[in-house]
């Protein structure tokens, strides 16, 4: 039932609609999802109406639960009536027949048909109310012993009191999906949290902000000036700065940015910054202002560099012997400064390699993994992504795996490699170091043995990394570890207009377009201006002239690489265009107005560790089942468990996709539309790590002033963060 999830539709009306509240017993629970608290429900006894549709958002409800629903009926095109609902509140049955049915649907874990019969035999009508006041009584039931009937009780307590808090979230204008996270917070004290002290979901709550906390605070009439609402204010305004890469505001742009969003005075907000520094919710260094677990993950990092270089290691032998097997083995001769870097390898405990494309990385890799095999060290090889370490493995000839992978993430209890259980290894080797953020960093260098050597590659001049921080860069611009800068381009590489022009983008140049009739070309711009235009060159692009011209296949060998998500170049958009067009029918499923089709082209959007697949990972749909609402999808070769309909959440169509996914990836060919329309996205390293996805070929559907912003624009990849004055103190 995918269509149920909150699709949005044109509803056509026999008649305006008229809010009204109506009571029912759930028949049916059509569809659920646990975690929005989206569900459509099937109701009998509906006065007026018999049977009802019913659509909103609820806690979990078992069939014969009695409910109360306030809304409006509505005719949609398709599917007939439904009751769109504003809430749905349960209501306990008061007849034997529906508390029997009401205990017996499931929804209290522990309690069947069978035992539901004798329960409701036992106490009659007053069921509920045992179970509410005296629940102790449950031994008085036949067959049910002391340890089954804590059971029972157990789960009842839980549902109620999720029910209470999920009523009161609600009734102040909360979402559902928010009562699980508190009651696993505060147990039985998160009603009257809520209610007293509603400030602190938003300060002690994963995953609930302060615009929701502020919102349920406002309904019960609390003042704006509250001291805890001017402490959640400004803790939002520090992870806003988090989820834009930063790890630390100076103190005076904390004060004004929270001063202007809640609407105080700064005093009152520079008092709230005094507070969490005294609980301890945030640090201040210096009048720079850190939510305390990035202050302490900077810290880390640098203590763990500290005892690895601290640690003796031996400047490793035969170094003469080894680089020449391996240019013998490659016919090749590394350059001076690849030799250099080699040395570097072998006399130090920790190097940092980067560079731009066609300056020999990988040559450099595969020569300093050389030496190290040679030296009979272990060595493990890692990338932050699942595309990135295959990449590795590929060009390396050695195993290569996720950093999560070598850390043995468990979802449920974090990293299993630390400094307790190290990473067995002698040596590790970690690429696409640009993606690595200040708190993968913090787990990986805090797993390392302090006797192990450690190799970092990566790009600078990339994207830096999702989550906060600017780990490689900073590593670099610290000056205190041995660094090696790669600019030579190498004589083949430099045919490349591709590498030509990254560098050139590198520089704030203009790309240059090769000729419409070059045989060799690997680089075009097609200027186009307008959105719609700009749309329909790239599917043209995509599902025509490059298959016909360079023989790709346009579904499996070019990826469209965009800036944004929404508008008419964005990612949907132009996924239903191409999906349109390279795959428009066969069988599917349809969840929230979305096709997923036998042969689509997917992306994993969240990390998956049961399946082994992670955030950004591309796929095929491999096999559909349309009864059983479910999909299967061949990853790299490899088909994975079943998406049920609520997993497709962690799936989208992947004919194009934004710029910051590709990073650590590769394609034979990229399309990526650069318009005015993208101007709050565009900067010189979207460009850059847009243009260096492409392996064969490149085409940028273009409006010369979009590409002008893009290349004047530096600031917005800069990151506030404290790391390299950190590492200064390091002495390599």
């Amino acid at each position: 039932m995918a269509a149920w999830i909150a699709p949005r539709r044109r509803f056509t009306y026999e008649s305006r609609p008229v809010t009204e509240t109506l009571t029912g017993e759930v028949a049916h629970v059509v569809f659920e999802n646990e975690e929005t608290g989206f569900r459509v429900l099937r109701l009998t006894g509906v006065r007026g109406h018999g049977g009802l549709t019913v659509v909103g958002v609820s806690p979990a409800l078992g069939v014969g639960t009695s409910v109360r629903v306030t809304g409006e009926l509505r005719v949609d095109p398709r599917r007939g009536p439904q009751f769109q609902a504003e809430a749905i509140v349960p209501v306990l049955p008061e007849t034997l027949g529906g508390i029997e049915r009401y205990l017996a649907s499931g929804f209290i874990t522990g309690i069947g048909a069978t035992l539901a019969e004798r329960i409701v035999a036992r106490f009659g009508l007053e069921t509920l109310r045992v179970l509410d006041e005296t629940p102790e009584r449950l031994t008085e039931v036949s067959g049910l012993g002391k340890k089954r009937a804590a059971e029972i009780v157990k789960a009842w307590s839980t549902q109620r009191m999720q029910s209470s808090v999920l009523l009161l979230l609600t009734t102040h204008g909360a979402s559902p999906g928010l009562a699980a996270r508190i009651i696993e917070r505060y147990g039985e004290r998160a009603a009257s949290i809520i209610q007293q002290s509603p400030y602190r979901l938003a300060i002690e709550v994963r995953g609930i902000g302060f615009r929701t906390a502020d919102k349920i605070a406002a309904s019960m009439g609390i003042a704006g000036d509250h001291p805890e609402r001017a402490q959640a204010g400004v803790l939002h305004e520090l992870r806003e700065a988090a989820d834009s890469g930063h790890v630390l505001l100076p103190r005076p742009e904390l004060v004004t940015r929270a001063a202007t969003m809640l609407s105080v005075g700064e005093d009152h907000v520079d008092a709230a910054v005094d507070a969490l520094w005294a609980a301890s919710r945030v640090v201040i260094e210096d009048d720079l202002v850190f939510l305390r677990r990035y202050h302490e993950a900077e810290q880390n990092v640098v203590h763990a560099l500290q005892d690895l270089l601290a640690s003796p290691g031996r400047v490793l032998s035969g170094l003469e012997h080894h680089i020449a097997r391996f240019e013998q083995r490659l016919d090749i001769e590394l350059a001076a400064l690849q030799r250099r870097a080699v040395e570097l390898a072998a006399k130090h405990k920790v190097l940092v390699i980067t560079g731009g494309p066609g300056v020999g990385k990988t040559t450099l890799v595969r020569a300093i993994l050389s030496v190290l095999l040679g030296a009979e060290l272990s060595v493990k090889l890692a990338a932050p992504t699942g595309r990135a370490a295959k990449r590795l493995a590929e060009a390396t000839g050695q195993e290569a795996t996720t950093i999560h992978r070598l850390l043995e993430y468990d979802p449920h209890a974090g990293f299993q490699r630390t400094a307790e259980n190290p990473i067995d290894a002698q040596a590790l080797v970690v690429d696409e170091a640009s993606m690595i953020d200040l708190q993968l960093a913090e787990a990986l260098l805090g797993a390392l043995p302090p006797a192990a050597r450690l190799i970092v590659v990566g790009d600078a001049d990339q994207l830096p990394s999702v989550g906060p921080g600017a780990v490689l860069r900073d590593l670099i611009s610290s000056g205190t570890l041995p660094t090696v800068r790669l600019n030579e381009v190498f004589r083949q590489a430099e045919q490349s207009r591709i590498v030509q022009n990254a560098h050139r983008i590198y520089r704030g140049e203009r790309p240059a377009s090769a000729g419409a009739q070059d045989p060799e070309a690997d680089f075009f711009i097609v200027t186009r201006r307008e959105p719609a235009r700009a749309a329909e060159a790239v599917v043209e692009l995509v599902t025509g002239r490059i298959p016909a011209r360079f023989n790709l296949d346009p579904r499996r060998e070019i990826q469209v690489l965009t800036p944004m998500h929404r508008g008419e170049v964005g990612t949907l958009a132009l996924n239903a265009a191409l999906q349109a067009v390279l795959n428009p029918r066969g069988t599917h499923i349809e969840r929230g107005g979305q096709f997923y089709r036998l042969g689509d082209k997917v992306m994993q959007t969240k990390n998956d560790y049961d399946r082994e697949v992670f955030n950004g990972d591309i796929g095929q749909i491999a096999a559909v089942d349309p009864q059983k609402k479910q999909l299967t999808v061949r990853f790299e070769g490899r088909e994975v468990a079943p998406y049920t309909l609520a997993e497709l959440d962690h799936l989208q169509l992947a004919y194009a996709c934004s710029i910051h996914k590709s990073q650590g990836s590769e394609y034979p060919a990229v399309v990526i539309p650069l318009l005015t329309t993208h101007f709050v996205m565009l900067s010189r390293n979207l460009l850059y790590t847009a243009v260096t996805r492409a392996r064969q070929l490149c085409v940028l559907v273009a409006d010369p002033r979009a590409l002008d912003i893009a290349l004047s624009e530096t600031r917005k990849e800069e990151r506030l963060t404290r790391l390299a004055e950190r590492l200064k103190v390091i002495s390599a």
